[in-house]
């Protein structure tokens, strides 16, 4: 068996690792015959706690996952309680689990790291559209994925049971506490291009981007 060998200098493109590869990040060259590559670097991690595997992405100097966090978890749920939802949009978190539910190496962003990403693609009037997936959003709110961020609409949980929002809405949790109730999360929309910054109770569940240590 052959297992993808570290690459420094190329572009890439996002490949299954073969069965019995270490579990660790990589990035696979494009193969120059089948595939064209992209305008941003993917790599790959995989989660040494269960095995799934995340594309990775560059942008400035951060790199992100490339996916929301699908890592079942106490304090997680998938939208309607239904997996086929994780499979598409990953899990949804309380923020106290956000805190501590990136995988080793990673983290949760920010509020100032969130700026940075936002800052890096354009401004927040301009973001969402640059990094919402360009499928996927529904009544034609895609994005043009620039930046290879692919965020997606995975909706929002509540204490009460209910979930609102898939399909329309993205909402990504940041590490920073607006008070001891609440804390600062990213937001985008079907029906706009903003990617924008407010606040909500910690009890909430939203959606997980970590960030590259």
């Amino acid at each position: 068996m052959n297992c993808p060998m570290m690459e420094t200098k190329e572009k890439y493109c996002a490949a299954v690792l073969p069965d019995g590869c270490p579990l660790k990040e990589v990035l696979l060259k494009c193969p120059s015959n089948k595939l064209k590559p992209a305008n941003f670097d993917y790599g790959l991690f995989v989660d040494p706690r269960d095995g799934k595997v995340y594309k990775t992405v560059k942008i400035g100097n951060q790199t992100w996952l490339a996916e929301n966090l699908k890592i079942a978890y106490k304090g997680s749920k998938c939208y309607n309680d239904d997996l086929a939802n994780e499979s598409i949009y990953g899990m949804l978190y309380d923020w106290e689990t956000a805190m501590r539910v990136c995988p080793p190496g990673w983290h949760l962003p920010t509020r100032k790291e969130w700026d940075t990403l936002i800052n890096t693609v354009g401004n927040e009037k301009l973001a969402g559209k640059k990094l919402k997936a360009n499928n996927g959003w529904n009544n034609n709110g895609n994005g043009t994925d620039e930046f290879g961020f692919s965020a997606l609409p995975g909706g929002s949980g509540h204490s009460d049971g209910s979930f609102y929002n898939v399909g329309y809405l993205g909402y990504w949790w940041s590490a920073t506490e607006d008070d001891d109730d609440s804390a600062h999360y990213r937001h985008m929309y079907y029906s706009n291009a903003t990617a924008d910054s407010s606040y909500s109770h910690k009890s909430c569940l939203f959606s997980v981007r970590c960030l590259q240590d």
